[in-house]
C-alpha cells in the first residue's frame, strides 16, 4: 500500500488546532477578518478572497503536496468567484462534522467539501443548487469475496462495515436494516481503508468517486470497488447529491454563486475542471435535480 496518502492525513491531523488548520491554497496563507455583518459577496471583493471551510477529505477538498487547497470543490468554487471577481480562496480545515458549525460561527463564508444535500443540513444552512451527483459504493477485498453489492447484503452475511463519521452512508445503512452492531465509524477514508486491509471490517461504504480515489492512490492495498449505486429508503432510490454550504442569511453570496455555477455547468467549464479528480459527465446532476427536493426528501 503506498504510504504517502497515510503520512499526509497524519501530519494534518497532528499541525491541526482545535480551532481548525488555516491553510492557504497557493494564493493566500494565514486568517482575515470576520464579516460579521453586511454583504458577505461584497465584503470578498473587496478583501479579494473568500474564507471556506474544508474537511481534508480527497477528492473533494484537500491540501495537496506543496501546499494548495485544492479538489473538486475548491476548484470549482474558484472557478465561480473568480467570475464573481473575487480573486483567491483562504481555507480553514475541520472535522467533516464540525463544517456547519464552524460556517455558522462565521469562522468562514462557505463550506467546499463536498457535502451531501439532506433534509437535515438544510435545516442548519443554505445549500447551493446540486454540484454534483454520485452513487453510493463499497470498497471491499480484491475479488470481493462475500459478493456484497448493496447495504441488504452486509446485514444477511453478517458482516462488519465501515462508515464516515458525519457521513450519509451511516444513515443508509440504518435505513436498509443493518443492525448498529454491524457498523464501525471512523473518523477519516484512510481509517476506514485499513480496518479494511486489517480485516476488523469487511467492506466500507461511501461514494464511489471517494473509494476509486482512495484505490488510485494506494494501488497495493489489495481491494477494490463495488459497482455504484442508489440505496433504498422505504422503496424508494435516495439520489446522492452534494453542494456548496452557506449561512442562510447570505442570499445575495448564495444567488450570484448558483448563477455561475449553473453557467459553468452548462458551458462545459465544470467538466474540465474536476476531470482531474475522477468525476466524469455522469456525475452531472440531472436538470430536474433541485435543492428543494433533495432538502424536502423524506
Amino acid at each position: 500500500m503506498a504510504s504517502t496518502a497515510w503520512t499526509r492525513r497524519d501530519f494534518l491531523r497532528r499541525t491541526a488546532t482545535a480551532g481548525g488548520l488555516a491553510v492557504g491554497g497557493g494564493l493566500l496563507f494565514g486568517a482575515c477578518s470576520q464579516v460579521e455583518s453586511g454583504n458577505t459577496l461584497e465584503a470578498a471583493r473587496e478583501s479579494g478572497s473568500i474564507r471556506v471551510g474544508i474537511a481534508g477529505e480527497q477528492p473533494y477538498g484537500f491540501t495537496d503536496r506543496s501546499g494548495r487547497v485544492t479538489g473538486e470543490a475548491p476548484e470549482v468554487a474558484r472557478a465561480v468567484f473568480q467570475a464573481l471577481g473575487v480573486g483567491g480562496i483562504q481555507a480553514t480545515q475541520v472535522e467533516f462534522t464540525a463544517l456547519i458549525a464552524g460556517l455558522s460561527a462565521r469562522r468562514y463564508d462557505m463550506v467546499a467539501a463536498g457535502m451531501n444535500i439532506t433534509p437535515k443540513r438544510c435545516g442548519q444552512a443554505a445549500f447551493s443548487i446540486p454540484d454534483y451527483s454520485a452513487f453510493t459504493a463499497f470498497l471491499v477485498p480484491q475479488g470481493n469475496p462475500q459478493q456484497v453489492t448493496r447495504y441488504e447484503d452486509v446485514t444477511t452475511k453478517g458482516l462488519q462495515l465501515a462508515v464516515l463519521s458525519g457521513a450519509v452512508e451511516q444513515d443508509y445503512a440504518e435505513q436498509a436494516g443493518v443492525p448498529a452492531g454491524q457498523v464501525q465509524v471512523f473518523d477519516s477514508q484512510n481509517t476506514m481503508l485499513q480496518a479494511v486491509t486489517d480485516n476488523r471490517v469487511y467492506c466500507a461504504s461511501l461514494t464511489d468517486i471517494s473509494l476509486k480515489d482512495l484505490v488510485q492512490k494506494n494501488p497495493d492495498a489489495g481491494v477494490e470497488v463495488t459497482e455504484g449505486f442508489n440505496p433504498v429508503k422505504d422503496g424508494e432510490e435516495v439520489v446522492s447529491a452534494g453542494g456548496f454550504v452557506f449561512r442562510k442569511d447570505d442570499t445575495d453570496l448564495l444567488a450570484a454563486f448558483n448563477q455561475e455555477l449553473r453557467r459553468i455547468h452548462d458551458n462545459g467549464e465544470w467538466l474540465r475542471i474536476v476531470e482531474p479528480f475522477g468525476f466524469t459527465e455522469a456525475n452531472l446532476p440531472a436538470d430536474d435535480l433541485t435543492t428543494e427536493m433533495l432538502c424536502s426528501a423524506s
